[in-house]
């Protein structure tokens, strides 16, 4: 019993401490995680090695097709090349000759024997010797009849046929030579698209980490305020102790404590949240509890160049321009393709055919066979206008894809103007809050001084704080602001790690 309560503590203690796990991450490390362990990546490179293999079963078609066949056939009837009254003439032709040819030789016989009566005994003779030899030279004509019958028979009975067939394209109408480019601009379409992935799955983990980032530092920023308006509140508790102070004071530094707490709890909730999205992105457990090493205070401010030069970036790199010009091409290939199957095509073909029973040595039951060679042609005569509205439909999706291209063009194009304008927005807004904290700082400085020598009210001190907080949160806002301004512009540039 005692083990196995012990057991459960030690699971409940290892659970626990896995579900507080603590992770201290830079921002290369999460992309690095997030490379490794994203779905849509692994996806993305999938469909890659997908095209990969589209682009060598194309180029296979090139290649001569080499094919086997064989059949078995078991047929009811056999084939006969002789109908039964053919068969019955053969099987007795030495009987029905023999009865004719006595018949005839009787005839003529007697016919000389009237005619020479002097040599009728050597007729007689003569006739006695045919009426011998007949029955022998009939049996014997049978025996050949018989023979032809049965070897006439095919004894298609069983029926056994074997096959082997290259087919060598020649000319195809250019359809081969398309589709090889097609799988070529496909492949590396689909490397596009992987980029492209990979500078967005870039984006949403910066700007997830940086949010990170900006609560944990505006956390500090809410626990040096808390701090403040605790020292301020044990001040003026002595204050009013002394007389010095009412108690109207002592509560408005309260409520500003309060309002501190509040800001603290609903920072927590937010780091909680942010933490699981970041968590989710790098595919680790969601109550990982990630902290971040970099320091968006001591980060240094990037150099933004002349807007023009990053639109030329951009149009040079990103990896949607790249798609679709590389889509363009593919259409443009596509209206090759239709265009071929309208044209006339030439193949060469090579067979070697087996057959049992075979018919080369007349019909035998044995598996021979015979070779051929042969050109094949295929000429298009008359579709009614099927070829003409097929190729004018895919050269119209050609025109849609180039219109597709420059609309692209000119929206990467704002949006870089854009991201670059909002750069250098948030770095003068960045330069302005720091001159603003300060003397904010400088302000705070002579309020609690001043309060300290009793010559300043509480209300101003509690308003410089303020001011300060105010001034300390703007600070950290336009840093942030500025470094997802620069990762926004990196990703309009297309220069996303």
């Amino acid at each position: 019993m005692k083990k196995l309560i012990f057991t459960t503590i030690m699971m409940v203690l290892a659970v626990s401490g896995a579900m507080a796990q603590s992770m201290y991450l830079s921002l290369d490390s999460c992309i690095s995680l997030s490379i490794k362990n994203n779905k849509d990546i692994a996806i993305s490179e999938m469909n890659k090695e997908l095209a990969k293999y589209s682009r060598k079963e194309a180029f296979t078609h090139y290649l001569p097709r080499v094919e086997a066949m064989g059949s078995y056939l078991r047929n009811e009837k056999e084939i006969s090349l002789l109908n039964d009254d053919q068969k019955e003439s053969l099987t007795n032709i030495g009987t029905t000759m023999g009865a004719a040819m006595g018949e005839k030789a009787a005839t003529v016989l007697t016919g000389l024997a009237q005619q020479n009566p002097q040599m009728a005994p050597l007729f007689q003779q003569i006739g006695g010797v045919m009426q011998q030899l007949t029955p022998d030279m009939a049996q014997t004509l049978n025996g050949v009849g018989a023979g032809l019958v049965d070897a006439l028979r095919t004894d298609t009975r069983n029926v056994t046929a074997a096959a082997l067939m290259l087919t060598q394209p020649i000319y195809m109408g250019g359809k081969i030579v398309a589709y090889n480019k097609i799988t070529r601009y496909a492949e590396q379409i689909a490397e596009a698209q992987s980029n492209q992935k990979m500078q967005e799955m870039v984006v949403q983990v910066e700007t997830a980490y940086w949010q990170i980032v900006d609560l944990e530092s505006k956390r500090q920023l809410a626990m040096s305020y808390k701090n403040l308006i605790d020292t301020l509140d044990y001040n003026v508790e002595q204050l009013i102790n002394e007389g010095l102070a009412s108690k109207a004071d002592g509560l408005s530094v309260k409520v500003k404590k309060n309002e501190a707490e509040v800001t603290l709890i609903q920072i927590d909730n937010g780091l909680a949240l942010s933490r699981m999205l970041l968590c989710q992105l790098c595919g680790l457990d969601i109550n990982t509890d990630i902290h971040p090493t970099d320091d968006v205070l001591s980060a240094p401010v990037g150099n933004v160049g002349p807007a023009s030069d990053c639109v030329d970036a951009a149009l040079c790199n990103r990896p949607e321009l790249q798609a679709l010009e590389l889509l363009s091409k593919v259409n443009s290939e596509k209206v090759k393709v239709v265009r071929a199957e309208y044209l006339p095509q030439v193949a060469l073909t090579a067979n070697y055919l087996w057959s049992n029973p075979s018919a080369f040595n007349g019909f035998e039951k044995k598996m021979k066979g015979m070779w051929n060679v042969g050109l094949m042609v295929k000429v298009p005569i008359l579709n009614w206008g099927e070829s003409y509205y097929k190729v004018r439909s895919a050269r119209i999706k050609a025109q849609m894809s180039d219109y597709t291209l420059e609309e692209a063009r000119e929206k990467i194009e704002l949006q870089t103007t854009q991201c670059a304008q909002r750069v250098l927005e948030a770095t003068s807004r960045e330069e302005t809050a720091q001159r603003s904290m300060a003397e904010a700082e400088e302000n705070l400085r002579f309020a609690t001084m001043g309060m300290n020598e009793g010559v300043i009210p509480i209300s101003n001190v509690i308003m410089a704080q303020t001011a300060w907080l105010s001034a300390k949160s703007t600070v950290l806002a336009a840093r942030i602001d500025r470094r997802l301004a620069e990762t926004n512009l990196r990703r309009a540039m297309g220069t996303a790690r």
